[in-house]
Parts: structure tokens; sequence; C-alpha cells
């Protein structure tokens, strides 16, 4: 039987005494192949100090002993100083360093952004998502960068050149900053305007711009950084790029030059940069910088295919959209409909009320229109017309598409989740072509030249104005080709998704 004792053992004494004591376990019924076993591992050296220092956490837990020895035999902390010395309450602090290995690709950026934090210390600021870096999850922001392939480095410049001159491995050493970031839903935006990295000063580097379009929807990845987000096109699974954020675009086109001078951060490209004069700047305090004239991204969401209830025709006054909306209704009554207007003056012989028109008092349209139960109105010959709200969702009640040809203004009105318009934009070709479609009898109005050109003003005005409204723009340079593309649209909002804003889903 195997022997007690109440002498306190070394665990390598206590393995010693119960390799001794296993034949006795054969009398008390073990079996030879289970005991064989056992001996082999008490006595195998190379899995004894695994017994050991099992033992011995067995030991430390039963007697509480939670201390343990700290060895300070090992410094992790040998190789170059830091370039600016800490405060005096982390002197005792060792910094725990890891090294990342990243091997560089001829065709495909790194994708990081550095600057010199508070300390002067050299710190990862961004990484774009789906680069060479982001994919190998080694490296993460907030990351301080002390060496590469051995040499010390203390700023972006220096950086820069030593991974440029560095074979395709590429070894940092690096003080990890144990910052977690969570991954927040998708955002998608839709560009109201059109971005050239190639042609942006105020870009650090122009090949990790994405260049987009105006209407181009951009899936944002994220927007940590106060001046430049990351972005992809979302209508295509492509590559992550640096956009500039609402925040920047907005003091750009309020005519104010930012203080976007990063001389402290630089993109892996080998930019050089220069200093800029700093101009002070706050948007808060300028009473001209209105933000809700100056839409610049706005946030949208993907909608299962469904046909909107209102198609809205905007255009200059002769561009021909009154004539696309009467061929609407005539071709397919059955989906197409346009609600009757009211007017304050009095109905002319033979005139029936809701035939035409829905004859009322002035004061009553008066006391309505402030009420905004009008979708827009107007004054002619001292009498008041206009399209009520209740007028167009009868249309609707009716299983029809609203067709409207309004003014401009009424877009503000138009453009929201109660209505969820399709807005059209009918642009004006130029005065040549509209010569020629008034000549041949195609549904423009006019006959002057000078009625032809002040068309194309006013087209180009409101489309520089109410841009950001429109769903789509169709230059009317031919009636039967505007009246075609214009179906197609249409037949497109039950067969495909649809971007709508991030308002019309919540």
């Amino acid at each position: 039987m195997p022997i007690a004792t109440t002498e306190s053992l070394s665990a390598k004494e206590a393995i010693d005494v119960l390799a001794e004591q296993l034949d006795d376990l054969y009398d008390i019924g073990a079996k030879t192949l289970d005991l064989d076993f056992l001996r082999a591992i008490l006595t195998d050296e190379s899995l004894f100090n695994v017994v050991d220092a099992l033992l011995v956490a067995h030991d430390d837990i039963t007697n509480k002993n939670f201390e343990g020895d700290i060895d300070n035999s090992q410094n992790i902390t040998q190789g170059p100083q830091l370039l600016s010395p800490l405060p005096p309450v982390f002197n005792s602090t060792q910094e725990q360093v890891r090294y990342v290995n990243i091997r560089k690709s001829e065709t495909e950026p790194l994708g990081i952004t550095v600057k010199l934090d508070e300390m002067n210390d050299l710190q990862v600021a961004r990484i774009l998502q789906g680069s060479l870096v982001d994919k190998q999850g080694m490296l993460h922001v907030g990351d301080v960068i002390r060496e590469v392939n051995g040499f010390p480095v203390a700023t972006p410049e220096q950086l820069m050149e030593l991974i440029i001159d560095s074979d395709p491995d590429i070894s940092l050493k690096i003080i990890p900053s144990f910052q977690h970031f969570n991954k927040s839903e998708p955002v998608y935006m839709k560009a109201h305007f059109s971005w050239d990295p190639m042609k942006d000063r105020l870009l650090p580097c122009k090949e990790a711009g994405l260049p987009f379009n105006d209407g181009d929807i951009l899936e944002i990845v994220s927007s940590d950084d106060t001046n430049w987000w990351q972005a992809r096109l979302a209508e295509i699974d492509g590559p992550v790029g640096l956009v500039p954020s609402s925040a920047l675009e907005e003091k750009r086109k309020s005519f104010v030059n930012p203080d976007l001078d990063y001389s402290k951060s630089s993109l892996f490209c080998g930019l050089t940069k220069k200093k800029k004069k700093t101009i002070k700047y706050s948007s808060k305090d300028s009473k001209e910088y209105d933000k809700a004239d100056v839409l610049i991204y706005e946030e949208v969401r993907r909608m299962a295919p469904f046909e909107r209830p209102f198609l809205v025709l905007v255009g200059a006054k002769g561009v021909g959209r009154r004539s696309l909306k009467n061929r609407l209704i005539k071709d397919d009554p059955r989906r197409f409909g346009t609600p009757i207007a009211h007017t304050s003056r009095a109905p002319r012989a033979k005139e029936v009320d809701g035939q035409g028109y829905y004859f009322t008092d002035r004061e009553t349209m008066e006391r309505d229109i402030l009420d905004n139960k009008y979708v827009e109105h107007g004054e002619f010959n001292l009498n008041l017309y206009g399209t009520r709200v209740d007028s167009c969702w009868d249309v609707v009640k009716s299983r029809k598409m609203c067709v409207l040809d309004v003014s401009p203004a009424a877009l503000k009105m138009l453009k929201s989740q109660e209505f969820m318009p399709f807005i059209v934009f009918v642009a004006a070709p130029s005065v040549e072509a509209l010569k020629v479609m008034y000549e041949e009898g195609k549904h423009v109005r006019g006959g002057r030249e000078e009625d032809f050109i002040q068309t194309v003003k006013e087209s180009a005005k409101i489309e520089k104005v109410f841009n950001t409204y429109f769903d789509k723009i169709i230059v009317n340079d031919n009636f039967e080709d505007t009246y075609l593309e214009l179906r197609r649209a249409l037949s497109e909002m039950t067969a495909k998704q649809q971007w709508v804003p991030v308002n019309w889903v919540h």
C-alpha cells in the first residue's frame, strides 16, 4: 500500500515517492497496463516538467499563494531609448514590446497612417480597411512603432524612408495599444458632389484617395478621422480609400480655408509636405454658415423594390415637363393620374366643380395655404391657384401613381417620408436643340431665341440649387427618347432595390 506522510515534500520528491509505490497499487487491483502507462509519465524527463508545474500550481492554489516570485532578470526594454522621457510617475513601468512582420506588395500599399502623439511617440493613426495591414490583423490603431528592421524611428518621414528602402519583409517593433474598436453597422452616404483625389491639395496621399461622382453611394467604413473618412463604393465590392468628410467639405464649400496642416502625420506615399498658414475658424460662430443649405452627403438605406406613390417632374418653363406628364396619363391612365387643382376664381359658364378645378373662396385658400395644406400655389389675374395635399392623396388612394409637375420650391415639402416621391429633373438641352424641337413641334414652348436662352439659363440655375433633391436627371433633347427613358426608370422601381433617405426607413 502507498505510504501516507505528513512531512512536507517538494514536487519532485512527491513524484519520486509515487513512482516507487506504483507496484503496491497492483496488489489492490490496478491493471498492469495502466501502471506501466503511469510509470512512463512519471519517469519521462520531457513530461516531468509539466507534471511538476501542475503540482506546484495545485499547492499554490491550495495555500492561496497568489503573489509568486517576480523575476527581474529579464529586461524587455533593451534597445533604443525613448525620444522623450515619460513623466516621473511612469518611470518604473516597463514597456510591453511586440514584433510584427509584414510583407510588402509591389501592387498594393500597406494602408496605414501614422502621427506623432502628445508624447512624441510615432503612433498608428489609421488603418485602411481591406489593406495589407488590415488583412493581417497584427497592427492596430494606437500602436506605437519603435523600430523598423532593427532601426529606430522617430518621425513619419523616417518611417516612410525605411519602408520604401526595405526588402519585401518588414519587421516592426511596436508597443501595443490594447485599444478595442467595436465595428458598427455600415453607414451609406449618397454623394452630392464629384471628387478627384489627384486634384485635392489637402489630401496627404493622392494614391490613398477614392474617386467618386455626384450621385454615387459610398459605404463609410470608418469616420473616426475628423477630415478624412474611409469608404468604398457600395454598388461594387471595391477597395477602401479615403474621401473628404462632411465637415471638411462644408468648410470648403462655405469659402473658408481651414487649418488642415497635418505636418505630424503622413501616409506611406513619399509626398513632401509644405507648411500652411493657420487660419482660425469655427463654423459654429459663423452666422453665414448654414449647414442645411450645404448638403454634402445624404445618409441613405437600401430598400426592396417598390413603386413610389408620387412622381414629381421638375424643370424650367418650356422644357416639356407638362407634356411628359400628359403623355404618361394618356398612355397608361390606369397607372398614372394627376390631382385636380383648386382656385379662388368664380366658375365660368358650363364649368362644373371638380371637373378641371375645385372652386373655393380666397379667404379659405389663404387660410389653408398658411396651414401648409397646399403642395404649391400661385396667383394669376388676382386669383389664387394651387394643388392641395389631400387632392394628391386622393389619386394615390385610387391605386395610381400621382404625377406632379411643380415648381422647384415645392420639393422641400415633397421630399419626405410622408410622400416618398421619385423626383425627375427634366433638363434643358442646348439652345440649338430647343430650336429644332420647337420647329418640329416637339412639345417645347417659346419661339424666339431669347425664350430658348432663358429656358437654358433657368434650367442651369434650378439644377445648381436643387440638385440634391433629384433622383434622376434627363436631358430633353428629344421628346420621344426622354419619354422612353422616363418609362424605363419607372419600371426599374419595381424590379431593382432602391437607395432612399435614411429617415424614410425609420
